[in-house]
């Protein structure tokens, strides 16, 4: 027996001895294991840190370098213009606004160094608002020493008006080939922390020829009878209302100068840049994606329809010809006249209230109530 117990007694102590190496190799292969798996999550940390720097790298010096920027693309962030500035390229600034300089109040307390005022009445006339002409508009840009090979940033006081989208989409037409708009205006600019200044500055007008015979872009913006032509007998086309949805309704015409409020007949609604719906939260414009979102809301589309963009006078539907425009949309137009020009042909078919609605109404612009100016 006591032999027996010797042998239980060593048995016992032997299988402790084995669990209890097992158990510190198990510890040690734990501990292996939490170490690699520690080094594993601490490589990864660090490797996705150093993507995520590198992505802020790329990012700043893609909004710097200007090789980047493709010559077609409008709209661009004041890291670019700064950088453009910055740079021994020959560019003109334009603040863009209506009215002459010594009105021009917001140009006056602040501007982008270097940028002169332009008054929005030097390029349009006064009985449309439609552009100015051929040899107007050219002597318009002589006067501020800007030729077909300039290259031209416009920007204006607020992210919701249109005055510089207005600007950049005539100089395109007229045949400047690099016109950029900056995405945000001013306030984009202050909020990147750049200077600006309050030193009032003259353009140097130019002898030479601009370049090219204006307009070198005339297909960029569609007359009132070639609206109608394509209406009658394309079936792609359509006419897109940038304007409120009152001024779409047919409640107010939208300006004060303005007697008679509708939409051509045919036209859909495409939102309106005044309430900010082609702004960003931050200002900046939005991109195509939401431009083809609100045109989905009406079944059309860049990739499928011929589209004519319209306002009042040209403003701002300015702002999703460009979008379109940069992103080589070549049937994407501006209709200049807007419903300015078509409610004076008292012959021209109007629509009233929502289509399909139970108050939607077809009439003609002799039909229409000459109180709807906006108060």
């Amino acid at each position: 027996m006591r032999k027996n117990y010797g042998k239980i007694v060593f048995s016992v102590l032997l299988l402790a001895a084995t669990i209890s190496a097992c158990g510190n190799a198990k510890k040690e292969e734990t501990t292996a294991m939490s170490s690699e798996i520690t080094t594993e999550a601490g490589t990864e940390k660090a490797s996705e840190t150093e993507k995520a720097g590198e992505t802020e790298k790329a990012e700043a010096k893609e909004a710097t370098d200007l090789s980047s920027v493709k010559e077609e693309t409008v709209y661009v962030s004041p890291e670019y213009v700064k950088a453009l500035l910055d740079s021994d390229k020959d560019v003109k600034i334009l603040e863009a606004s209506w009215g002459p300089l010594d009105v021009a109040e917001d140009y006056k307390k602040m501007h982008i160094p270097g940028a002169f005022h332009v008054n929005t009445d030097d390029i349009e006339e006064d009985k449309t608002w439609n552009f100015r002409s051929p040899e107007e508009i050219e002597k318009f840009l002589k006067s501020y020493g800007i030729t077909k090979d300039t290259k031209v940033v416009c920007y204006g006081n607020s992210p919701e008006n249109a005055a510089d989208d207005r600007l950049a989409t005539v100089l395109l037409w007229a045949g400047v080939e690099d016109v950029k708009d900056l995405s945000g205006g001013i306030d984009a600019w202050t909020k990147a922390g750049y200077e600006t200044e309050t030193k009032v500055n003259e353009p140097v007008a130019m002898k030479e020829d601009f370049g090219v015979k204006i307009p070198a872009h005339p297909e960029y913006v569609l007359s009132i009878d070639e609206v109608k032509e394509k209406m009658q007998n394309d079936s792609k086309f359509k006419l897109v209302s940038i304007r409120s949805k009152d001024e779409f309704l047919g409640k107010t015409s939208g300006y004060s100068y303005i007697d008679r409020a509708g939409e051509p007949l045919g036209a859909v609604w495409g939102h309106d840049t005044d309430d900010g719906s082609y702004n960003n939260e931050d200002g900046t414009i939005v991109d195509l994606v939401k431009l083809e979102e609100y045109l989905g809301e009406n079944g059309l589309s860049l990739e499928k329809n011929d589209i004519a963009f319209y306002c009042g006078t040209g403003w701002r539907a300015s702002v999703p010809f460009l979008i379109a425009h940069e992103n080589g949309f070549k049937n994407a137009y501006l209709y200049d006249g807007g419903w300015f020009q078509w409610q004076m042909d008292p012959e021209n078919k109007v629509q009233l209230g929502e289509p399909g609605s139970s108050d939607y109404k077809e009439v003609q612009v002799k039909d229409l109530s000459t109180d709807k100016a906006k108060k």
